[in-house]
């Protein structure tokens, strides 16, 4: 069935009451049950229960939440030895201010460049301190990491983002016999045409030596800094209130109890290829490492993993509701609304630039990273070869909408990740990047129009 217009109407609600309330769950919410109102009129609570359902059951989703929860317990462990503090400690000697500290920010989140979700929570948790003591806003802290979270994964051929996008696009007719060799390796020719990407992680160190202007909400954040010395907002006030107990600065932190778990995390990841099992091998490797030593009792090590699961439910809600509203996305029909939309405007030059805009307006409309190149791609690259376009420029332009979407979206599980992990209220992370996600689409968007002319 076609709604229309009114297809669009379920996210201009959820963006408008964000933007009102600066709450993202309560938004979400009301945005899936407009949504099934429109899809199933007087009968939109079985419809509602129904999404619901699919979207609790579903692995890839259940995937996502169990690592959420259990990177908690991982934090509150780490905290609680004081191994983060001590990581801290000696990433501290590289950090004499506000631009060595956002320099190290930056280098570590290119390091960590396996997965996004690993990226997001490692880093936030290495860095948050440090940036505190040097006076760096959250706000600026934040849009450091989730910079160099997706934008990093999609640009190297080692990361989750790769194997993905690799293995979407090889499957499509065409794509194989354009004769570079194996997905990956055609994954290589794509990776100069990610535009977006490569334009966000690289504004990062500009911004962070101060060659890069601070607008909007970010300037608002360094003013504060500047007369009140508060790294955070006073809607993120509720979601510090355990930091005082770090701020001791005679308790000593060992190194090796941050390194040694985080060390086996990264490890596993890249060696499994599955972050789930590498969490709690992380987990146990913290056993191992804390109570022959005393550090804890078992008794205190199960509470305190249990505690940092817990703390994680308000990012699980939200995250369970973007998934929510994806679904209610695909059941409104979107994609296929937005593409009808545009199919009018489309030639070869302009099939680049258009497949960039429409794939970023859709991830950040669902705030489906994945979900969206894997719905536009059999549409769109059969499209780039029957126009004559450049399917090399093409799928760099999924690739690059789809990172502009999970990076700028205020719902998108990236987003809401980076803002929970900083301790941050979201919409003050969201809108505070913005400015700099839409510079960097700008330059995307122009390298998009010109190649198109071009090649």
């Amino acid at each position: 069935m076609e709604y229309g217009i009114l297809t669009l109407f379920p996210i201009m609600v959820v963006i408008g009451v964000s933007l009102i309330t600066k709450r993202i769950l309560e938004s979400l919410i009301i945005g899936t049950f407009i949504t099934y109102i429109i899809v199933d009129g007087f009968d939109f609570a079985s419809g509602w229960m129904e999404a619901f359902f699919r979207v609790a059951t579903n692995r890839d989703h259940q995937w996502v939440i169990l690592v959420c929860a259990l990177f908690g317990s991982l934090i509150a462990l780490l905290g609680a030895s004081h191994g983060t503090l001590g990581f801290s400690k000696l990433l501290g000697r590289l950090c004499r201010g506000q631009k060595s500290t956002m320099l190290v920010t930056w280098i570590m989140g290119v390091l960590i460049f396996v997965d996004d979700y690993l990226n997001i929570m490692t880093l936030s948790t290495c860095m948050r301190k440090l940036t505190d003591k040097h006076k760096v806003p959250r706000e600026a802290l934040s849009y450091v990491i989730d910079s160099t979270g997706a934008p990093v994964c999609a640009l190297l051929p080692f990361s989750t983002w790769a194997v993905f996008f690799a293995g979407l696009f090889y499957a499509e007719a065409g794509i194989p016999e354009l004769g570079y060799g194996s997905a990956i390796d055609t994954f290589y020719h794509i990776i100069p045409f990610i535009f977006y990407a490569i334009a966000a992680v690289f504004i990062v160190p500009l911004f962070g030596f101060g060659m890069f202007p601070k607008w909007g909400k970010m300037r608002k954040a360094y003013e504060r800094v500047k007369d009140t010395g508060k790294v955070y907002s006073s809607e993120s006030k509720d979601l510090n209130l355990d930091e005082e107990e770090a701020e001791d600065i005679n308790i000593k932190g060992n190194v090796w109890d941050f390194i040694f778990p985080i060390g086996v995390l990264i490890a596993l990841t890249i060696i499994l290829g599955e972050l789930f099992l590498a969490l709690i091998a992380s987990i146990a490797v913290c056993f191992l490492l804390y109570i022959p030593r005393k550090k804890m009792t078992i008794s205190h090590f199960c509470d305190l993993a249990m505690h940092g699961f817990c703390n994680m439910i308000p990012t699980v809600a939200i995250i369970f509701f973007v998934f929510l509203m994806q679904e209610g996305m695909s059941d409104i029909g979107i994609a296929d609304y937005i593409i009808h939309a545009v199919q009018p405007l489309i030639s070869a030059p302009l099939l680049p630039v258009i497949t960039f805009l429409l794939v970023a307006v859709l991830n950040f409309g669902t705030g489906s990273a994945w979900g969206i190149p894997a719905i536009v791609s059999p549409i769109i690259i059969p499209l780039a070869f029957s126009i004559g376009a450049n399917p090399l420029l093409i799928m760099g332009a999924i690739v690059s909408g789809a990172t502009l979407g999970s990076h700028a979206c205020f719902y998108s599980d990236a987003t809401v990740l980076t803002s929970s992990c900083c301790k941050m209220n979201n919409m003050d992370h969201a809108l505070s990047q913005l400015p700099y996600a839409m510079c960097a689409a700008g330059f995307a968007a122009t390298g998009y129009l010109a190649c198109g002319f071009l090649m």
